[in-house]
């Protein structure tokens, strides 16, 4: 089995490497404040480096699940960074959310160093992480998609192959749109509902027996019905992040995005009122108050 090194190991990223492990691939974590505690991952056998380069120098697949494109572009480019490491013939799989154009260009690079690149950035929440239930969208050479697509699937029940490099990622892209946009609209209309006094399990019911039927519905459910936010851990600053990377990759193709630009707005403003880690349930109070 092939060693694989990974770089990003928080809410998402402590699940996929769990699922790894589990599954007997030898592996190697990048130290790093951000990372949730490695503990349970090297009692099972993984090791730990604190130095990008001897990451890339260890391993044949190197798996990124940071935050977005400038942290991305930061593992690999930095001084002593990964490419200044990586061997010839090694994958980088790219598990963030990230600017296609930007990963364009990360594949370039890569491809100058005798390795390859697949941008296969990741649905759902932490709880399918640790479950080793996630959803991919991969971007890449088709060959080289299926080579690694055992992997994969320790950590993913559903993986589509989305065509060449950027193409995983625009169709995350899209997808998050999707998602965040009826995300902020539900907000809203709960944030609305709460002010009319309507009962949130009235509001629940008419709007789960009709066209806001959804699995966004479902993950703010308990929230609505009794502030329990344990099943939706996504912050507003990601949601933001994500809705800032759709609308440049909307401009930059020429795309209409003037309803994405609304909800980013959204997001944008319900940042600068919420905390640092404050969660997109939570968007339904800031809004209330509005």
């Amino acid at each position: 089995m092939k060693k694989v090194g990974m770089v990003g190991i928080g809410l998402m990223g402590h699940g996929i490497a769990s699922n790894i492990v589990k599954h007997g691939y030898p592996m190697v974590l990048f130290e790093h404040p951000g990372n949730q505690p490695l503990n349970r991952l090297l009692e099972s056998g993984a090791t730990s480096t604190p130095s990008l380069k001897e990451l890339a120098e260890a391993v044949e697949v190197i798996i990124l699940c940071v935050t977005g494109t400038p942290e991305v572009e930061d593992a690999l480019f930095k001084k002593d960074g990964l490419l200044e490491g990586i061997k010839k013939g090694s994958v980088v799989i790219d598990c963030s959310t990230a600017i296609p154009s930007s990963s364009e260009r990360i594949a370039v690079e890569v491809a100058k160093r005798g390795a390859a690149f697949l941008d296969a950035p990741m649905t759902r929440t932490p709880k399918e992480a640790a479950e080793g239930r996630l959803n991919l969208t991969v971007g890449g050479d088709l060959e080289l998609f299926e080579s690694v697509k055992p992997l994969m699937q320790c950590y993913a029940e559903n993986i589509v192959y989305a065509g060449p490099v950027g193409a995983g990622h625009r169709l995350k892209l899209i997808h998050n749109f999707v998602s965040l946009g009826f995300s902020a609209v539900l907000a809203e209309a709960a944030a609305c509902a709460e002010r009319a006094d309507i009962p949130s399990h009235v509001f629940l019911d008419v709007i789960g027996k009709g066209g806001g039927d959804s699995v966004v519905l479902n993950r703010f459910r308990p929230y609505l019905e009794s502030r329990d936010s344990s099943g939706f851990r996504f912050y507003l600053s990601n949601a933001l992040k994500d809705m800032i990377y759709y609308t440049t990759m909307a401009r930059e193709s020429g795309a209409s995005h003037q309803t994405a630009e609304s909800v980013r707005s959204t997001f944008e403003n319900a940042s600068k009122v919420g905390s640092q880690q404050a969660t997109i349930l939570e968007l339904i109070d800031i809004l209330g108050k509005a």
